[in-house]
């Protein structure tokens, strides 16, 4: 999946809850955003404007009828902790995270407030979802790994396994 693909999938898994919850077209909607890296990061920044632009293909218009708080914790888990309990005070309509230590600081403050969260490389075993296929509770998400795949991780692949039996790909 291509990353803007990737983006769009989110904005749209983003404005299910929005629309959901929705009491008038009027009503402005706020979503939170938890960010696990840096402000100053390229590819965070890169990532926020295509959620925005997603978002706004869909008809959410910032400053119109969307509010987006975003807070970046530059991989400091205690920043995003206190983050976490900014954007929980905020009471957003959705939140979304990047990162395993950044959904995790949202989870500890809020288990009503919808979390969506990305790049999270095992929900169930952290405890953030019940299952993959029906998460349950107050969070779901797309993560990079799934555990069923894990032979395949370290199966021998193609040409490289014929020309070197002992070799795996990682």
């Amino acid at each position: 999946m291509k990353r803007r693909e990737f983006i769009a999938l989110i904005a749209s898994a983003t404005a299910l809850p929005l629309a959901a919850r929705a009491q008038q077209a009027s009503f402005e909607k706020t979503i939170g955003i938890l960010m696990g890296g840096a402000e100053s990061d390229q590819e965070g920044q890169s990532s926020a404007a295509a959620f925005r632009e997603e978002l706004r293909k869909l008809g959410w218009m910032e400053g119109r009828n969307s509010q987006i708080n975003i807070r970046w914790a530059a991989a400091d888990v205690e920043l995003m902790k206190r983050f976490a309990k900014e954007i929980v005070a905020l009471q957003p309509d959705v939140i979304l995270t990047s990162t395993t230590p950044a959904a995790a600081a949202m989870l500890q403050q809020t288990r009503t407030i919808p979390v969506i969260f990305v790049l999270v490389a095992d929900p169930v075993g952290s405890g953030f979802v019940a299952s993959l296929p029906r998460p349950g509770g107050n969070a779901t998400g797309f993560t990079p790994i799934v555990r069923s795949l894990g032979g395949k991780w370290v199966a021998p692949q193609g040409d490289c396994a014929a020309d070197h039996p002992g070799h795996v790909i990682v």
